[in-house]
């Protein structure tokens, strides 16, 4: 499975969403679908955005009790979805078995270990877990592999990590990546697409450098260059 960049479409409705993607004529980018645009459109964006071409991660970072995670992924048309590992190996398992469709195919189910903007402080502090985050997010990435996922979200810096001690195979998707001349924004562990590439991640998620962007095409084929090469 090769490597790609995904832009996270973080836009407040489907027209702006539809009228920047509409931008992309060759090339359809891999796009992240997430809370904001899911839940102001409901599905119909999913298939709308579907049905240009394009392949997509929904990013709902879904987390309840496993019969109530795994009745929501049933059924979805999409590439790659997410939840949060703290929410156990059995609601993991729980929703791979959700998403297996009946000719046993599905889409590829990640885990959120912890968030970007999460540091190490914040952690202790406001959720009281005292073990080092480097070994949080390993230990979330293990539970994930154990329940049968194909990877994890995790931090740019906790990529080479997390195959380290889960193998090679197992997916790292990452987001927090800006170009070297732009601003960190609302994330605390981030880099840059060329230093992702070095650390060894699968996918990157960019957002505002590219949807921001004045030439949001030639934004992303630079990413995607750097990142890929």
């Amino acid at each position: 499975m090769g490597k790609d960049v995904i832009i996270a479409c973080d836009f407040p409705d489907g027209e702006r969403t539809l009228g920047f993607l509409d931008r992309f004529t060759e090339r359809k980018p891999f796009v992240k679908i997430g809370m904001e645009l899911f839940y102001a459109e409901g599905p119909d964006i999913v298939r709308k955005i579907k049905a240009r071409g394009h392949r997509i991660f929904l990013d709902l970072k879904l987390h309840d009790i496993p019969n109530t995670v795994k009745r929501v992924l049933s059924g979805l048309d999409v590439d790659m979805c997410n939840l949060h590992a703290a929410g156990t190996k059995a609601m993991m398992e729980a929703a791979l078995e959700g998403l297996t469709r009946e000719d046993g195919t599905r889409p590829l189910l990640i885990a959120v270990t912890q968030l970007t903007s999460t540091s190490e402080e914040r952690m202790r502090d406001e959720l009281l877990i005292s073990a080092p985050l480097e070994e949080v997010v390993a230990k979330y990435a293990l539970n994930a592999r154990d329940a049968g996922l194909d990877g994890v979200v995790c931090s740019p810096l906790e990529a080479e990590k997390v195959h380290s001690v889960c193998g090679s195979g197992f997916l790292t998707v990452t987001p927090g990546v800006r170009f070297a001349d732009g601003a960190v924004q609302d994330q605390v562990r981030v880099t840059t697409p060329e230093r992702e590439k070095a650390l060894g991640s699968d996918y990157i998620v960019v957002g505002r450098p590219i949807t921001a962007s004045p030439d949001p095409v030639s934004a992303y084929e630079i990413c995607r260059d750097r990142f890929i090469g």
